[in-house]
């Protein structure tokens, strides 16, 4: 059986993902300001999903 991923968690584990393989900026940046516009904005779901909002 497979516990249901949570959304806040979801959020954090596709922003991980996506630093991990971009090529277009995210992958060895210290901030994620610095990363790639889509990036940013996974990072901005999972604030919004980590606060209890919608994303």
């Amino acid at each position: 059986m497979r516990l249901a991923e949570d959304g806040m968690l979801r959020a954090y584990r596709l922003w991980f993902e996506h630093t991990r393989k971009c090529a277009d900026g995210c992958k060895g940046k210290p901030k994620v300001l610095d990363g790639c516009e889509t990036g940013r904005e996974l990072w901005g779901a999972y604030r919004l999903a980590r606060v209890g909002g919608t994303s």
